[in-house]
């Protein structure tokens, strides 16, 4: 059965409990402590991995005590939830934009992939931890595979509308055709910027493009 992009979630669930999630503070003091202390935890995170990192180094690269980190967030489990969702939007904003009757399809799906690549390469020793801990914890993995999800909607919607324009074979799934092609690019940048291939980013845009522009029989340039 084919499925559409709106079977899919807009956005990822809470993956935690919410009983044992602190409330965001309400005062400007505090949104900008918890910020501090969520910058803090990037930085330490990044640094020691997510094994080897301590709430008390967390609160010395915060330079506040430890009572105060345990105001905001409840464990090291928590505030690398923060951390994460801190830079979600970055992560996740790159994705096919709207594909209008006069846009190149071809031109679109360069830039979403250029986009992407760009973010993942600013945000790489972070979606390295997160590759790293969703094998380890169930609750992080249900994270990862729920992002994942979102960003192979959102591209699925792309592929819909290409096909509603008799651009894209009908027959391909928006979905499994978005997530093929989303992995692929996901591996890429993994690869690249996580595990060190050192591609450029004008290389991994280049191949990906042409891939996807082959994959779904748009052609692409010369």
């Amino acid at each position: 059965m084919t499925q559409r992009a709106s079977d899919e979630p807009a956005e990822p669930p809470p993956v935690t409990d919410a009983a044992v999630v602190k409330d965001p503070p309400v005062t400007p003091r505090g949104v900008r402590t918890r910020a501090a202390l969520v910058v803090a935890a990037r930085s330490v995170f990044e640094r020691d991995g997510f094994l080897g990192s301590r709430l008390t180094d967390i609160t010395a690269e915060a330079r506040c005590s430890t009572g105060t980190f345990y105001t905001y967030f409840t464990s090291k489990e928590e505030i690398f939830m923060a951390v994460l969702d801190a830079a979600k939007d970055d992560m996740l904003h790159p994705g096919m934009p709207h594909v209008d009757e006069t846009d190149d399809p071809v031109a679109v799906i360069e830039a979403s992939n250029r986009a992407y690549f760009e973010a993942y390469q600013r945000n790489a020793k972070l979606m390295m931890l997160q590759e790293q801990v969703a094998t380890i914890d169930p609750e992080f993995r249900h994270l990862r595979l729920n992002r994942s999800r979102t960003f192979a909607a959102r591209n699925a919607k792309g592929i819909e509308r290409m096909q509603e324009r008799g651009l894209v074979d009908p027959e391909l799934d928006p979905l499994m055709t978005s997530r093929a092609l989303s992995g692929m690019v996901s591996r890429l940048a993994y690869s690249s910027f996580a595990l060190g291939e050192h591609f450029s980013v004008d290389e991994l845009v280049a191949t990906s493009t042409r891939l996807w522009a082959n994959a779904l029989g748009l052609g692409v340039r010369r």
